[in-house]
């Protein structure tokens, strides 16, 4: 039961016999598929079946397909231009016609590998395109209206396609000044502020998201008595705020807690037991999904009602899983071209040719 609240990484192409049974004692609500787990379309489809596979229940298989840099298919699959590609493309017309067929060629290609969770839209605004805060080239707009449209109309076309989505990184990694990969950003705009801007795209998508993912930043303003803690584990961000003044009722899951903001303070155990008691319904282990089981004792120190509470909006997400279609070659070599195709009219003939090369961030490696 407990274990429905974890989302756990998987170490390789396949599963391991020491992970499968991991797996099958724990019991996890769903996985995060990343580079790692990628060699080919077939062999990610026999992965994440193999997940479902030793589940009792239908696992959120999930996966950050942003486009850009943030493309875990990158390496057996073309590139998707990045939001700030799209944005950047022409005027909001045509944009809005290519961010919507990437909405709907991403979900195609995801469902071929069984996957049925994307880890986006991120709605975070970029204030500066060249911030070394992990979001280069990941932010639809440059104000809230600009995402807002953007982000919505990707948002509403990986829906219709049958992928679910996760809106990031609430309240807003945009005004990060560190990559929270390596360390905690301190972020002092008041809520108020917040309110009037970064928060904007989240209340006008709130109906149409299927889950909200905190971000590791320490917000001052709305954790003064507490220095230092991250919005993931904020009592005061993601109950007081998120669901009791915004009103927000679906699920709400941490970023990756083996980033070096939550894991170098916090440590395994006390990190989830903190971010299910601030308000998170799923903890999310990328990379030591060994500790998995520690995370789990924890969890069991959680009082019930707070732990029958993310179960039920849990299991009313997953009613809204649609299940993967046979897995094709020639309708994913289809999608493929269609991928490049929309490289070009973003892009132009030249630039489409050339991926994404320049590293800003752990984020695109992983």
């Amino acid at each position: 039961m407990h274990g429905q609240l974890l989302l756990l990484g998987v170490k390789g192409l396949t599963l391991t016999t020491q992970e499968a049974e991991l797996f099958k004692k724990i019991q996890p609500g769903g996985f995060v598929i990343f580079s790692r787990n990628v060699e080919s379309p077939e062999q990610i489809r026999a992965l994440t079946d193999s997940l479902k596979e030793i589940c009792q229940e239908e696992p959120l298989i999930t996966i950050d397909q942003e486009g850009g840099r943030v493309t875990r298919t990158k390496t057996i699959a073309n590139e998707p231009p990045s939001a700030q590609q799209l944005r950047n493309a022409g005027n909001l017309k045509k944009v809005g016609g290519l961010i919507a067929r990437h909405g709907l060629i991403t979900a195609d290609i995801l469902r071929q590998l069984g996957i049925n969770m994307n880890l986006c839209p991120v709605l975070d605004i970029s204030y500066n395109d060249q911030s070394d805060n992990a979001m280069q080239g990941r932010c639809y707009g440059t104000n809230a209206q600009e995402v807002i449209t953007n982000a919505g109309i990707f948002n509403s076309n990986l829906r219709h396609g049958k992928i679910l989505s996760c809106a990031k990184h609430f309240p807003s990694c945009g005004l990060a000044n560190v990559d929270p990969h390596h360390q905690l950003p301190i972020v002092n705009k008041s809520k108020d502020q917040l309110i009037q801007s970064d928060l904007l795209p989240y209340t006008a998508l709130m109906p149409v998201l299927d889950s909200i993912m905190s971000c590791h930043a320490h917000f001052s303003a709305i954790d003064p008595d507490s220095p230092g803690l991250p919005g993931s584990l904020s009592k005061n961000l993601l109950t007081n705020l998120l669901r009791h003044q915004l009103g927000y009722k679906g699920v709400i899951m941490t970023d990756d807690l083996d980033m070096g903001a939550i894991i170098n303070t916090y440590g395994r155990g006390p990190d989830v037991q903190l971010a299910i008691q601030a308000g998170n319904d799923m903890a999310m282990i990328c990379h030591q999904t060994e500790s998995a089981e520690i995370a789990l004792q924890h969890l069991k120190k959680i009082n019930t009602h707070t732990i029958d509470e993310s179960l039920a909006r849990i299991k009313k997400l997953k009613k809204r899983i649609i299940y993967s279609p046979t897995f094709s070659n020639k309708l994913w070599e289809k999608y493929d071209q269609e991928v490049m195709q929309l490289r070009i009219d973003t892009l132009g003939e030249n630039a489409a040719k050339n991926s994404t090369t320049e590293k800003f961030s752990p984020v695109q490696d992983y």
